[in-house]
C-alpha cells in the first residue's frame, strides 16, 4: 500500500521522555512536533479498553495486581506517573476513549496496538475495534490497529473491517505473507533488527507497508529509511524528530 500515515511515530505517546501510555506522554509527543503516535490498549476487568502496557501493575503504578481483575474506576486511582519524575506525579492510567478523543483534539494519528491479556484474545480485539471505529468516524486518517495476536486481529477484523489492520512480529515468521492476507493487513510491524532490504521489499511487493519498532539509533533509522522502510517508531524523540530523513 501507498503509506499516509506520519512517518516517524512517538512511541506509547512520549516515548522515553514521559510516563508511557498516558495523556501527558501523548501531549509531550504532540509538542514535540510528532503527528503520530503508538500506544498499547488492554481492557479492565469490568471491560473498559485502557492504555497500558504490561498485564500487572507493578512496573508502572508501583502496584500489586492484574489489569484484567481491576475495575476502571480501581484503575484510576493509580498513579502511573510518579515512577518517571515528580514531574508526573499525579498521571493516570487513561481510558481508551480518552486518549481518542486528545488524539483527535491535537491532531495526531494512531498507531493502536491491541494488548490483550491473556485469555482475553478475541474480547480485546472486538472492544477496541468498536470503539475505534466509533470515536474515529469521519476522521480524516482512521488509526491503524495492529497486534502480536492474530486472534485479536481477526476479531478487531470481524467488529470493524473496514480499519486497517497491522501484523507486530518480533521475528519474521516463515508464513508472514499467508499471515498478512489471512488477516487482511495492509501493513508488517516488525521489530527494526529482523528486517533486511529482502524483506521490506517482499512485503511492500505484496501490498502491504512496512513499519519498523522501535528505532532509537539515527544510524539504523537511515538504514531502514535506504530500504524503503514507511514507517519508525521510536522512543527517542529528541534523536529522530518527526522531520528526521
Amino acid at each position: 500500500m501507498s503509506w499516509p500515515f506520519p512517518g516517524i511515530v512517538a512511541h506509547r505517546g512520549g516515548g522515553t521522555l514521559a510516563p508511557e501510555n498516558t495523556l501527558g506522554a501523548i501531549r509531550l509527543g504532540a509538542t514535540m512536533g510528532f503527528k503520530g503516535v503508538e500506544f498499547d490498549v488492554m481492557l479492565a476487568g469490568d471491560g473498559t479498553p485502557v492504555l497500558i502496557h504490561d498485564q500487572t501493575l507493578k512496573r508502572t503504578t508501583r502496584t500489586r495486581g492484574d489489569v484484567a481483575r481491576a475495575t476502571y474506576a480501581e484503575l484510576a486511582r493509580l498513579d502511573a506517573g510518579a515512577w518517571h519524575g515528580t514531574r508526573w506525579r499525579g498521571e493516570r492510567i487513561p481510558r481508551f476513549e480518552d486518549a481518542v478523543r486528545l488524539c483527535r483534539e491535537l491532531g495526531l494519528w494512531a498507531n493502536v496496538e491491541i494488548k490483550p491479556a491473556q485469555g482475553h484474545e478475541r474480547r480485546t480485539g472486538e472492544a477496541v475495534a468498536q470503539m475505534a471505529d466509533k470515536l474515529w468516524r469521519s476522521a480524516p486518517l482512521p488509526p491503524v490497529l495492529s497486534s502480536f495476536s492474530p486472534v485479536a486481529l481477526a476479531a478487531a477484523r470481524h467488529a470493524a473491517p473496514q480499519l486497517p489492520r497491522g501484523l507486530l512480529v518480533g521475528r519474521i515468521p516463515p508464513h508472514w505473507r499467508e499471515m498478512l492476507q489471512d488477516l487482511e493487513c495492509v501493513a508488517l510491524h516488525a521489530n527494526y533488527r529482523a528486517l533486511n532490504a529482502r524483506v521490506v521489499a517482499e512485503a511492500q511487493r505484496a501490498g502491504a507497508a512496512v513499519l519498523a519498532w522501535t528505532v532509537n539509533d539515527r544510524r539504523a533509522a537511515r538504514k531502514l529509511l535506504s530500504w524503503g522502510v514507511d514507517c519508525l517508531v521510536t522512543d527517542r524523540l529528541d534523536r529522530i524528530a518527526p522531520e528526521f530523513a
